[in-house]
């Protein structure tokens, strides 16, 4: 009998920690930085969004993609969120951001981040690099020069013909 019982708590203690990991999963696995807001874009939904008398609006209104530095390792975090806090935060400032990620069973999604919670905004401290604009995808390619003697460029490398 005290087998059998002990085996049904067991049983029970994995369902009850399944269910724990499961729901609470974003929540138990966040990750918080500490960096500078890279980017705070305001999410368009293509489409009117019509509010019915007395009907809450929908949440799509208030969503906005998020991107932080973090201060630590300098990797650049990225999620999207629904809180409305988000409207007043500028590019170039501090903040501390909990990064909630999708579970790994959501496997299209898995190592994303669905929720960008703020948690404190400041101004960034004297000597932390800030971005101040949006940096061209590569740098511009001065065009090789061809001289009378056939060379091209500094290396003066002759010319095939």
């Amino acid at each position: 009998m005290k087998k059998a019982f002990s085996m049904l708590l067991g049983v029970l203690g994995l369902i009850v920690v399944g269910f724990v990991l499961v729901n609470w999963y974003p929540y138990i696995f966040a990750k918080n930085v500490d960096g500078v807001i890279y980017g705070v874009e305001r999410v368009e939904v293509p489409m009117a969004i019509v509010a019915v008398d007395g009907a809450r609006p929908t949440s799509q209104i208030f969503s906005f993609a998020v991107a932080v530095k973090d201060n630590k390792s300098g990797e650049i975090y990225t999620a999207s969120s629904e809180d409305r806090r988000w409207a007043v935060v500028q590019k170039g400032q501090c903040a501390e951001v909990k990064f909630l990620p999708y579970p790994p069973w959501s496997l299209s999604r898995s190592g994303a981040y669905f929720g960008a919670r703020l948690i404190r905004l400041y101004e960034c401290p004297v000597g932390v690099q800030v971005p101040t604009g949006a940096a061209p995808a590569t740098a511009p390619v001065a065009a090789p020069t061809v001289s009378a003697q056939g060379t091209v460029g500094p290396s003066a490398a002759p010319v095939q013909k």
